[in-house]
């Protein structure tokens, strides 16, 4: 008598931490989305210091956490659809749907942007602290580096360097950059995400009925 042998059950292999990683981030879209993002990310702080440069001229500095914030509320509409309609034709080149999907982009900014109002109105107060405890070194540095310059990059390095408002810009860049890598994951799952395809289903259904 033949002795049975119980199958053994294999489980499944679980994804490398490298896969994990192409899979939030597949290189081809991921590519894209850096170069559009470039773009977006130079319309958004150029927006943002003309809106912040106009506002410190009525607000008075001791308020400069606060005209950060009033900044930014006045861009973000106008980057979001900026970035919108970049990330829609050329990044995750999805078809039709635009102003459902513009309203589900503004629910992804719109969360990521609640928390970032308060790290830019922090982070500025305390760039404001740093700023005047390090005047003078810093005052020496951008003399030197104003030597080199001429014209338009002069004026602007004297602005953002002497002005009362260097703090709110240094703030900006930081929470620019750090929205590029949340605002990916927020359209790629949410803005853009596309609908599993129904091949596989429709090849267990036949199999289903042909058993």
């Amino acid at each position: 008598m033949s002795e049975m042998t119980t199958p053994v059950s294999v489980s499944p292999q679980r994804p490398s931490l490298r896969e994990r990683v192409l899979a939030l981030f597949p290189p081809g879209q991921f590519l894209r989305y850096l170069c559009v993002g470039c773009f977006n990310t130079a319309f958004s702080y150029v927006s943002y210091a003309t809106a912040l440069t106009l506002l410190t001229d009525v607000v008075p500095t001791k308020y400069l956490y606060l005209t950060v914030v009033m900044a930014s509320a006045i861009v973000t509409p106008i980057n979001i659809t900026v970035s919108f309609t970049g990330y829609k034709y050329l990044v995750f080149r999805s078809k039709g749907h635009y102003l459902h999907e513009w309203m589900k982009a503004f629910a992804v900014y719109g969360v990521g942007w609640i928390p970032s109002v308060f790290t830019l109105s922090a982070l500025t107060g305390v760039l404001q602290a740093v700023l005047h405890h390090f005047h003078a070194p810093l005052h020496a540095a951008s003399l030197v580096v104003e030597a080199h310059l001429s014209g338009a990059p002069l004026h602007w390095v004297q602005h953002a360097a002497h002005g009362k408002a260097a703090a709110g810009y240094i703030s900006g860049i930081f929470l620019i950059f750090f929205a590029m890598i949340y605002s990916f994951l927020g359209h790629k799952h949410v803005t853009f995400r596309q609908k599993p395809s129904t091949d596989t289903d429709a090849e267990d259904t036949v199999d289903r009925t042909v058993a």
